[in-house]
């Protein structure tokens, strides 16, 4: 059998993880055609289809058994180029989003470590960041460290970076938008709309815990046999839905203190109280990497958690050894 061509198998890894041969050649840089040229050659090695032909961007059994080898051949092929050379590659750190709290938490890190040579990894709602740090695409990852239908495989360690405090978005015409905090149990009466906790993730976990919790009824849909539901894969992002809630005297969404949210004159944030929720966000990273820009990084995040907000604040039974021992 022939080698096996990495940049195929770099082609094939990241059609699974974008979910379509176009963004994967976005990705890549490349055009499609290209794309589907090295898939093809790939299949041709193996000898069995890795993509379903009806589904573009859907693997087959055959390409999921393969993608963990593939995943590790990539982080081989990495490593070996890296040992070469006089300087390492760049530390790589998955985020969910540039607009949530781990992007400006890196920022900071770098302003004040401006030799630090940092690539940041964007996850997704279906590839999230602890998914990046197990498969090799990165070296640490911003994420919580429980729930999830993947548990964290050994080896993990965890530092906690920050708890953030949930606020309450609503309209200018919702019954609550008046007030300058609400409690908990303020909040019962009104569901909250949440869309991303419809993927199996840490994230819906964690809003499941909270409902469980207060009483308080998370939403997926807000409008249940609607066309104009809120699917998330149809959502056009967070700045419609936040139009939505503006526009709206019931809809209402949760949005972390350090999440930089579109600026809309017609919507409230309301701090929550009695108790604050806050979402538990740890830096994780495998015991086994030793890559010399991750030590320093750790030391940060260890020495500047905001361990004396979480003591007051509701975070999951399963999160508090971690996040207040």
């Amino acid at each position: 059998m022939a080698d096996l061509d990495l940049a195929a198998v770099r082609a094939f890894v990241t059609v699974v993880d974008e979910g379509q041969f176009g963004h994967a050649a976005t990705m890549l840089g490349i055009t499609q055609q290209a794309v589907s040229k090295r898939i093809a050659k790939l299949e041709s090695q193996v000898g069995v289809r890795l993509f379903d032909r009806g589904r573009a961007g859907k693997a087959t059994a055959a390409g999921l058994t393969m993608l963990p080898f593939a995943r590790s051949l990539l982080v081989a092929a990495d490593e070996t180029v890296a040992s070469v050379r006089q300087e390492p590659r760049p530390l790589r750190l998955a985020i969910l989003g540039e607009r949530q709290v781990a992007s400006r938490s890196i920022q900071y890190y770098l302003d004040r470590h401006p030799e630090s040579d940092v690539e940041i990894v964007l996850s997704n709602a279906f590839v999230t960041s602890r998914d990046a740090l197990v498969s090799g695409r990165a070296d640490g990852a911003f994420a919580r460290p429980h729930g999830g239908p993947r548990p964290l495989p050994s080896g993990i360690g965890v530092v906690p970076a920050y708890v953030e405090p949930l606020h309450m978005l609503v309209g200018r015409g919702h019954p609550l938008a008046g007030r300058s905090t609400v409690s908990l149990a303020d909040i019962v009466p009104h569901p909250i709309w949440v869309p991303g906790a419809s993927v199996p993730s840490e994230w819906a976990d964690f809003y499941r815990e909270l409902a469980e919790f207060s009483g308080i009824a998370v939403v997926t849909d807000p409008d249940p046999g609607s066309e104009s539901g809120s699917d998330v894969k149809k959502l056009a992002g967070f700045d419609a839905m936040l139009d939505r809630i503006a526009g709206s005297d019931t809809l209402a969404t949760f949005s972390g203190d350090g999440f930089i949210a579109p600026w809309n004159p017609n919507i409230r944030r309301l701090p929550i109280t009695d108790p604050t929720p806050a979402y538990p966000h740890a830096l994780l990273w495998e015991t086994t990497n030793t890559h010399p820009g991750l030590p320093p990084f750790i030391a940060h995040f260890r020495s500047s958690y905001n361990r004396d907000m979480a003591a007051d604040c509701w975070i999951p039974e399963v999160d508090r050894p971690i996040f207040l021992s």
